[in-house]
């Protein structure tokens, strides 16, 4: 099983991030920009919050407020669940599914090291099965 410092290594780490006195604008324009789901919210060099595609969709679309006009830090989500590069790719599919949610952010020693999403977990998991099937069919040759 692999971790999610191996995941890092592959993906990359890098992070994309607004100040917590950005506006949702700013998060946005970033999220458009790179086409990506989530951004974390930083305060200096600490995690402040993350701020995700429905975190805009469920906060900001129905009372059709602003985001020019709104700063991230009242729309974010504050209680982050992270995870550190020591965390199985297992475990980060469990937190996932069990808090409803697409994207990790990933902590060490109290600072941020990267970010990994669902889709980062699921190209994992299709990787090492891939892996496991390909170890079953040479054994299953091996036999003959």
């Amino acid at each position: 099983m692999n971790t999610v410092s191996y995941m890092l290594k592959t993906k990359g780490s890098k992070v994309f991030t607004v100040p917590v006195d950005g506006s949702v604008l700013d998060a946005l324009d970033i999220l458009v920009e790179n086409k990506i789901g989530s951004v974390l919210v930083m305060d200096g060099d600490k995690l402040a919050g993350i701020f995700t595609e429905r975190d805009f969709v469920y906060k900001l679309g129905p009372k059709r407020k602003d985001p020019a006009k709104l700063k991230i830090a009242d729309v974010m989500t504050r209680e982050v669940i992270t995870v550190t590069p020591q965390h199985t790719v297992n475990k980060c599919m469990s937190v996932m599914t069990d808090n409803h949610f697409r994207h990790l952010p990933v902590l060490e020693d109290g600072k941020v090291v990267g970010i990994v999403s669902i889709g980062d977990v699921v190209k994992d998991l299709i990787e090492e099965l891939q892996f496991m099937v390909e170890q079953f069919e040479m054994y299953i040759q091996g036999l003959r």
